[in-house]
């Protein structure tokens, strides 16, 4: 099967269309000369609410995972700290731990600079006169990468005093996380760089109030602000006509497939693409002639989807209406060889391991479900365990617990049990 290739162009691609073949950084000098911070200076010759609205009309909803839209976040400030009277903050949430999920990391280490650009249009909208990056521990070339296009960019001007002579200050730093999951949930996140344990916060008050240092706090997602300059550029209209009418989401996404496929991969897309498309066409299909078993669309933390879903288009709602999410739309396959039990038991680890232990439903819920798991893998299960496991899935649903981690951590059991619970019965031991 011969794999397709993708002809980035500026209009249809604003996130790729500037990345090198030959895989290096794209640093200022051929960033500004393939139109880089033009959409920067556009947003400072407007009044910074100005450019909330022009978000707010754009669409565009956060890339992180939750979809949330970003130009309502933004609005959410309060009033009177878009002034210079008051302090506000700016946080990108760098810390991408999600399995299977990479796509920030390509943009940091590939488009450092349209990273930088985002940040700056989105710290001028709210008034944010400091910054940070907030970085996973493991991404060093990102740091490294980072920290040159910031020291790049100070040097002719973009970041520091009066920028642009538009009289609006901006200092930005990169701060590197510890290594804990639970640090993508932004208040978390604030709870970390403020020195603290990394536990989540309890909402309201909401960041946008009371943020870091008690601060109004406004936490981005990479991906998110990256697709700021070109909304800037181009227009509201160009940018939510780019889907071509294939879905209501607005603008592009880096989606991609890993696990059992041939080609793995990442690529820049318009919502409304098919799961199918992108699997066959791009990822390369199965490999080994193995069949599709399952799919997470968006990350470890997605509930599974099989080849029923399969031509389901790459969206917000649609995802939804199958009873997953798209998530990071970073996508998993798995074959038809691969053990669910074994597979579910594997994820249950990783997120029993990373939880912050604040709250008892996920403290002792997620141990409790591993057990469970590793008996039934070793076929030595009970036969009351699958309703235990269910009972489990609602137990530690969404509203039972402190965050979303718990909630994410049984998507893949629960769905698992939806679709393949014979093999989870499999390891019932049968005296």
């Amino acid at each position: 099967m011969k794999n397709k290739n993708v002809i980035r162009t500026p209009e249809y691609h604003p996130l790729t269309w500037r990345i090198r073949d030959d895989h290096q950084p794209v640093w200022l000098a051929e960033y500004e000369g393939r139109n880089g911070y033009r959409g920067m200076r556009k947003a400072f010759s407007i009044a910074s609410r100005e450019v909330i609205t022009l978000i707010k009309n754009s669409g565009l909803r956060g890339r992180g995972g939750g979809g949330f839209l970003t130009g309502l976040k933004w609005s959410m400030m309060m009033p009177e700290s878009v002034s210079s009277r008051h302090v506000s903050y700016l946080i990108c949430n760098a810390d991408e731990m999600e399995p299977g999920t990479y796509k920030d990391r390509f943009l940091m280490e590939r488009m450092p600079h349209l990273l930088i650009e985002g940040i700056l249009i989105a710290a001028y909208a709210i008034q944010a006169h400091r910054g940070y990056i907030f970085l996973r521990y493991e991404y060093i070339e990102s740091a490294k990468y980072l920290q040159r296009a910031i020291n790049e960019a100070t040097h002719v001007g973009l970041i520091g005093d009066n920028i642009l002579s538009t009289g609006f200050n901006f200092e930005l730093f990169i701060h590197t996380g510890a290594g804990r999951y639970i640090c993508g949930e932004e208040t978390a996140l604030i709870n970390s760089l403020e020195g603290r344990r990394p536990i989540p916060r309890a909402k309201p008050p909401f960041p946008s109030h009371v943020g870091i240092w008690g601060k109004p706090t406004c936490v981005n997602n990479v991906e998110t602000l990256c697709n700021l300059p070109a909304i800037l550029d181009y227009g509201v209209d160009w940018y939510k006509g780019i889907s071509l009418g294939k879905s209501n989401d607005t603008g592009t996404k880096l989606m991609g497939f890993s696990g059992h496929v041939n080609n793995p991969g990442i690529w820049e897309f318009p919502f409304g693409i098919t799961a199918r498309e992108i699997l066959e066409d791009y990822a390369g299909g199965m490999i080994d002639r193995a069949t599709l078993k399952a799919w997470q669309p968006g990350g470890a933390s997605t509930a599974f989807l099989t080849i029923k879903h399969i031509d389901v288009p790459m969206d917000f709602d649609s995802i939804a209406n199958f009873g997953s999410r798209l998530g990071t739309a970073m996508s998993i396959a798995v074959s038809n060889n691969i053990s669910m039990v074994s597979l579910v038991r594997n994820l249950e680890e990783f997120f029993s391991r990373e939880s912050c232990g604040w709250c008892t439903p996920c403290r002792d819920g997620l141990p409790w479900i591993l057990k469970i798991l590793v008996g039934l893998e070793n076929n030595n299960g009970h036969v009351s365990d699958i309703a235990v496991l269910k009972k489990m899935c609602r137990i530690l649903g969404p509203g039972n617990t402190f965050c979303a981690h718990a909630p994410g951590a049984v998507e893949p059991l629960k769905s698992a049990l939806r679709y393949f619970e014979d093999e989870f019965m499999a390891g019932v031991l049968l005296l």
